[in-house]
């Protein structure tokens, strides 16, 4: 297997087996060079087989492991920041229970540049039999009050005492700590889809799915929903109207507050070539620059990292505040949106209004039987003549899935008809 937008990703037993994550465990050790580890998971079935063999593999090279349990992905990074370890997560995110995935932070809790996940490949073809002591492995290691602090302090002191929020959970990582992170703002809080059984993780709810969200946040007359995935670092919202707020409203919603308040440094954001045309209008008449990166939020941290810019992230969810987290944190990014809906007196809907006015994008997913990294060069002739129709106004994006086996055809036009029509057109010429 080999390292896509996110880790290594397959359906569990089958394509990423136990044996493969025992080796992955020895190559990541050996290239990273870490002497302490963390490892989480999220609520899926095959995670813990997964895990005591990434586990294992770590501890037959003499690596000290703290073993996190069921966990967030942000709470797995936070902890190796903490301690100075290296971090590994048994997720497939938001892919459904069957799939599994393990997403690897170097040492200090940050996602791994391309050379090194590189390198860790070429090191699992050439694994020779370990020597000396194993490392100590360890129960639950850091502390789940550790993180849940880490994120009430970024609200500065503030509370959201008086609003009424509905979380997903999607039946994952964050199905043990939603109801105590929200609860301790001073909302008041309900809490859906927060009682995994190995099996309905992303199942019909979450980030994935927020239909069941969208009614709840409705009879319940909140103010917010906020839908999480399976491993909590990304996040959908949901307006008191219950209409979606996705990433790019919650990313052009923060970046307008950090710019009034004088922390959004260089006036700049850093989104994906997924984010909507109408995010980066909006940007522009809002006078904050827009750097864009590949898809994948690793590849939105490098060029914060790199140029020392403070917010970032996808159309999915993923929103990076790196002032504050070197990863997306579906949590920690609720308590600023919900700190932002407080702090203006203004309904979510509106803010959403005001932010940007996004155009009409059409996503097809066509199903492949191996991965085609090359489609959008096989496809440039007929990509060109479709983007020429559509001029200015529009947009073309044809890429293949870096975390299932797809190729997306995204387009945004003017009118969803004209979305829609070119979108199938290009998604025919795939098949």
């Amino acid at each position: 297997m080999r390292f896509g937008t996110d880790g290594v990703r397959g359906r569990a037993n089958t394509d990423l087996t136990a044996s493969f994550a025992l080796d992955l465990g020895r190559a990541a050790a050996k290239v990273l060079r870490a002497s302490v580890a963390v490892v989480g998971g999220d609520s899926r079935l095959s995670t813990p087989m997964l895990e005591a063999a990434f586990v294992a593999g770590l501890a037959a090279e003499g690596v000290e492991v703290h073993r996190l349990g069921v966990t967030p992905t942000p709470a797995v990074a936070f902890e190796a920041q903490r301690l100075g370890a290296m971090g590994a997560v048994i997720s497939a995110s938001h892919n459904p229970y069957h799939d599994n995935g393990i997403k690897l932070f170097a040492v200090g809790g940050t996602k791994l540049p391309d050379d090194v996940e590189r390198a860790i490949e070429a090191q699992l073809v050439e694994l020779d039999p370990p020597s000396g002591d194993p490392g100590l492995v360890h129960g639950r290691g850091g502390s789940a009050d550790a993180y849940v602090e880490h994120l009430l302090r970024t609200l500065d002191g503030r509370d959201l005492t008086g609003m009424r929020v509905v979380v997903d959970a999607a039946n994952g990582a964050a199905s043990h700590l939603a109801a105590d992170v929200f609860t301790r703002t001073g909302a008041q809080v309900v809490v859906i889809n927060d009682r995994p059984d190995g099996r309905n993780i992303n199942d019909r709810c979450g980030a994935t799915d927020v239909d069941r969200l969208r009614a709840v946040v409705t009879a319940e007359r909140a103010q917010v929903g906020i839908a999480l995935d399976g491993d909590a670092d990304r996040l959908i919202a949901v307006d008191e109207q219950g209409d979606v707020v996705d990433g790019d409203h919650v990313i052009a919603i923060c970046a307008a507050d950090l710019r009034a308040r004088g922390l959004l440094r260089d006036d700049t954001v850093v989104v994906t070539v997924m984010t909507n045309l109408g995010f980066r209008l909006a940007m522009e008449a809002a006078g904050i620059a827009v750097v864009e990166t590949p898809v994948g939020d690793r590849y939105v941290l490098e060029a914060l990292n790199e140029h020392g810019y403070s917010l970032g992230g996808e159309q999915s969810g993923h929103v990076i505040f790196s002032d504050w987290a070197t990863t997306g944190d579906g949590l920690l990014t609720a308590l600023v949106l919900l700190d932002v809906v407080q702090r203006s007196g203004r309904r979510l809907s509106r803010l959403a209004r005001e932010a940007m006015t996004q155009l009409p994008q059409v996503l097809v997913n066509i199903p492949v039987a191996e991965r085609r990294p090359d489609i959008a060069a096989e496809l440039a002739d007929e990509i060109a003549a479709a983007q020429a129709e559509l001029g200015e106004t529009g947009r073309i994006l044809v890429r293949a899935s870096g975390t299932e086996p797809f190729v997306r055809v995204m387009v945004e036009a003017p009118t969803a008809e004209q979305a829609r029509a070119t979108a199938d057109r290009l998604a025919a010429q795939v098949r």
